[in-house]
């Protein structure tokens, strides 16, 4: 073999090689790990963040997982085992060429060695001009070849129609019909379609469409500013402020402008507050909302009497798991903890005849003699929110950072036509 064929041989292998590894040096974010594992369930997912959080960063990774079939290890997500058929849809091919083209193919032909690119495998361009290519054939771990096709939403709806699909990714968010073009590009395969994008626009029937309801196909994360786990406590507060004040939820939050439609309108930075240690002489409650489908849900909550301020120490949320996994989990929080419980805790098991009250009991837990009602014995909703909102104005309701899900319920808790939309509301 000449030295010229050794040298190409060996380029090859260590691209390969480096392609192995590449995504073993992918950490996600808490946030980004659950929008990946939620892939191997469901067929939709929707990442909704601030800007330049890492959702464009999520994507990109698992985007090149399915186009190589390298996968991390402890890869919780959906596989693919052989070579797939992509798409992939921006708002205009210089975004694309930009944004997502630059994370996955690197600089291009400046770059044959695509030392900035995840994919770090042979791949071949197939039409483009100029630094932006129209697809790449990317070699795939099973020996075949995948098919990345980059799309734009400018060239409208007849332009996603036509193929079957396994992946379709949508960076930034997209017209309705164009989704449901994409969506229907999948029916036939099975495949997947998962968006990145920041709710600028609103709440679109696009959000709509994953905010609203608890569609078993579908999956929406959020990943808000206090999520970004790369980021220190001083560059979060920059970032913050640079926003002007109108803007600062849909940026750093990702929440989409509801208008008069949200419940809750404090800023976030007027709620949430670093963990500190809790007096001994504080009293201290846990609360559970039950639920299968509908999440089961619980919260620690310390309470300050000389000052009436409430505090949520922690908080927990699991889907579609036992009360014996639930009362095992929120066990660790203190066997000492009394646990409070609304009116469906009196609802009976069909088989045994044993409430869920007295299930969680069993487990271990110690369940208040009888369900939760204000001291009236009335357990009306809008007067448990507006309690709240009375509370989170004055100041009187504060909420340790690290909690994500009870971040996420209280960006999106809204109402519809004047009613509170009983969604995302554990």
């Amino acid at each position: 073999m000449s030295e010229r064929r050794r040298a190409l041989a060996g380029a090859l292998l260590e691209r390969q090689r480096r392609a192995r590894q590449r995504f073993q040096t992918y950490h996600p974010t808490r946030a980004q790990a659950a929008f990946h594992q939620a892939g191997a369930t469901r067929r939709e997912r929707l990442l909704m963040a601030g800007n330049q959080l890492g959702k464009t960063w999520a994507g990109a990774n698992e985007m090149a997982m399915h186009l190589t079939g390298h996968y991390p290890e402890g890869w919780q997500g959906r596989r693919f085992t052989s070579a797939i058929q992509a798409w992939l849809g921006s708002v205009s091919q210089e975004v694309s060429r930009a944004t997502v083209q630059r994370l996955l193919l690197g600089r291009g032909e400046a770059d044959p060695l695509n030392r900035r690119a995840l994919l770090a495998v042979p791949w071949q361009r197939v039409g483009g001009t100029g630094a932006a290519a129209d697809e790449v054939l990317i070699q795939h771990a099973s020996g075949g070849l995948s098919s990345l096709a980059f799309k734009s939403y400018a060239q409208g709806r007849e332009r996603w129609q036509g193929a079957s699909l396994d992946l379709v990714w949508f960076d930034e968010e997209p017209q309705m019909e164009v989704y449901m073009e994409g969506l229907t590009r999948t029916n036939a395969t099975g495949g997947l379609v998962f968006a990145t994008f920041t709710p600028l626009l609103g709440r679109t029937a696009l959000v709509e469409r994953f905010t609203q309801g608890d569609h078993t196909d579908r999956s929406l994360t959020t990943l808000a500013l206090d999520d970004a786990e790369h980021l220190s406590a001083a560059e979060k507060r920059r970032i913050l402020a640079s926003y002007p004040p109108h803007e600062r939820e849909v940026r750093a939050n990702g929440v989409p402008v509801l208008g008069s439609g949200r419940v809750f309108d404090v800023a976030e930075e007027d709620v949430s507050l670093c963990p500190f240690d809790i007096p001994a002489h504080w009293p201290r409650l846990g609360a559970l909302d039950f639920g299968w489908d509908h999440p089961t849900a619980a919260v620690e909550v310390a309470w300050d009497r000389e000052r009436d301020i409430a505090y949520v120490l922690r908080a927990y949320r699991q889907r579609h798991a036992t009360p014996q996994v639930h009362a095992a989990t929120v066990l660790g929080w203190g066997r000492d903890l009394v646990w409070v419980w609304p009116h469906d805790g009196l609802a009976h098991d069909k088989t045994s005849g044993v409430t869920l009250a007295q299930q969680y009991r069993a487990h271990g837990l110690r369940m208040h003699p009888d369900r939760v009602t204000f001291p009236d014995g009335s357990n009306g909703l809008e007067a448990g929110v507006m309690d709240m909102l009375q509370r989170l104005q004055s100041g009187r309701l504060r909420v340790f950072e690290g909690m994500p899900d009870w971040f996420e319920e209280y960006r999106l808790y809204h109402r519809k036509n004047g009613q509170i939309v009983a969604e995302r509301d554990d």
